[in-house]
This record gives structure tokens, C-alpha cells and sequence, in this order.
């Protein structure tokens, strides 16, 4: 009986590790299709964005960290042989960039001072619009938590946070997390294991330092 494409692509996949989609894709890619390209910023571009921003806490360099990750994938889509699913490989080249972004940051960026900016002017991206289906106080302690944990996992080791982000917000497998850092699987949860031991120091620390939050408005005398 002759063997169809779909079922090579099917085997190369189950051999690989890749799917068959996956492989499809890449190969449209190689081949330069305009659709193929569509499809893989349809597919890829808010989760690679989302990761960015969670290890590196900064909008701007989280959409500057995206652009240079899709030009990346498609300078090197021929090197993508489907040992890895793509989510996976794009993945891993998220976090290398990542990496280098806030290499820069720490050797560049913090030497400047922002003089035309104040606090009443600046949006942070860690604001959240209000559910108003839900009282302002309730918001409000949503809100703390939401940036004392985004505060927490800033401090944290990096390499530390690169597993917990991955594991707790990306929720990638253990064995893709492995992938993304070229890392053993046991290397893996020894990081996701001290790496949320880190936050939770980090949190109960901040929780001792800071005023409780008044959830209840002081009334007028």
C-alpha cells in the first residue's frame, strides 16, 4: 500500500517529537508562503509576548524582545528538524532573548534618568481595569496582590524565575521547560522547586514590611 504525505509527516513527527503540524508549517515557511507567515504570528505572537513581559516585567522591552524573536524564527526556520515541538523551540529563543534584553538593561539602561516623565503621567502595565461587577475594594486588594507577586518575582534569580514563569504562568510541561532551557528534567524541578521557595520568601517578606490595606473607607467625623 503507498504511504501518504500526511503519514510520513505523521511518522516524522511521532519520531521527532514534533507535530504534524508543526513540521507542515516549517516546511511552508522554508518554501516562503505569505499564509505560513500569518499563521505563525497567529499562533505564536501574544504567547511569546506574554513570556516576555512575565521575565522581564517591562512592556517596551518585552515588545521590542517579540520582534526580535520573529526575526530570529525566520532567519533559522531551516535549522528547525522537529526534535522539539515549535511552541518549544520558539520558546527557547524567547528566553534566550529575554536574557540578553535584560543583560543590556542592567549594563545600559540603569545608568539613565528619566527627567521627562512623573508618576501622575506614566501608565504601568501592571494596572488592571476594574471588573464593575465586583466592589472597588475587592479590586483593590486584587490589584496589591497582582504587584506584590510581579514585584516578588522580579527579585527572585533569574534562572529561578525562567522556570516558575514557565511552569506556573506559561504552564508548559516539565519535559517542554526542559527543552526551552536545555536543561535535565531534574535540573528543571530542582529550579521550579527553589524558585517558588524564592517567592514565597520574597512574598512573606513584603507582607511583613507593608501596611495592611485598608479595605474599608475611613468615615467622615
Amino acid at each position: 500500500m503507498a504511504t501518504s504525505i500526511l503519514d510520513l509527516s505523521a511518522e516524522r513527527a511521532a519520531e521527532a517529537g514534533a507535530e504534524p503540524d508543526d513540521l507542515r508549517l516549517a516546511d511552508a515557511l522554508r518554501d516562503g508562503s505569505e499564509q505560513a507567515y500569518e499563521e505563525l504570528i497567529t499562533r505564536f505572537q501574544q504567547p511569546v509576548y506574554t513570556l516576555a513581559l512575565r521575565l522581564l516585567s517591562d512592556q517596551s522591552e518585552a515588545g521590542d524582545v517579540v520582534q526580535e524573536v520573529f526575526l530570529k524564527v525566520f532567519r533559522n526556520i531551516a535549522n528547525f528538524r522537529g526534535q522539539s515541538t515549535l511552541k518549544t523551540w520558539i520558546y527557547r529563543i524567547t528566553v534566550n532573548e529575554a536574557h540578553n534584553a535584560r543583560r543590556w538593561f542592567y549594563r545600559h539602561r540603569r545608568r539613565e534618568v528619566e527627567l521627562d516623565s512623573s508618576p501622575e503621567d506614566t501608565r504601568n502595565w501592571k494596572e488592571i481595569i476594574p471588573d464593575h461587577s465586583r466592589s472597588p475594594f475587592e479590586v483593590a486588594f486584587d490589584r496589591e496582590q497582582h504587584v506584590m507577586i510581579e514585584a516578588a518575582l522580579e527579585r527572585i534569580n533569574p534562572i529561578f524565575r525562567d522556570a516558575v514563569v514557565l511552569r506556573d504562568i506559561t504552564d508548559l510541561s516539565y519535559e517542554e521547560i526542559a527543552e526551552v532551557l536545555g536543561v535535565s528534567l531534574g535540573t528543571v524541578k530542582s529550579r521550579i522547586l527553589r524558585g517558588r521557595e524564592a517567592l514565597r520568601e520574597e512574598l512573606a517578606g513584603s507582607l511583613k514590611s507593608r501596611p495592611a490595606l485598608r479595605l474599608v473607607p475611613k468615615t467622615a467625623e
